[in-house]
């Protein structure tokens, strides 16, 4: 069999933290931003832990162990 190579859109998108949970990105940051308030937006910068229900998917993506 073999390997499963990592994704390479995936492994620019999320990273993995030592704890094993998924870091990404907030939506709704690039555009329509007159509309949103400034403390929104400056949340939103920073980095979102990825829901539980999408976690299995991307971290096969990126290659990690099964857990």
């Amino acid at each position: 069999m073999p390997k499963m190579k990592t994704h390479s859109g995936a492994k620019k998108r999320f990273k993995l933290t030592a704890t094993g949970k998924v870091r990404g990105r907030h939506s709704f940051t690039s555009h329509i931003l007159e509309k949103k308030s400034p403390k929104r937006k400056r949340h939103h910068g920073q980095p979102a832990v990825i829901a539980k229900a999408d976690v299995k998917h991307v971290k096969t993506l990126l290659g990690a162990k099964r857990t």
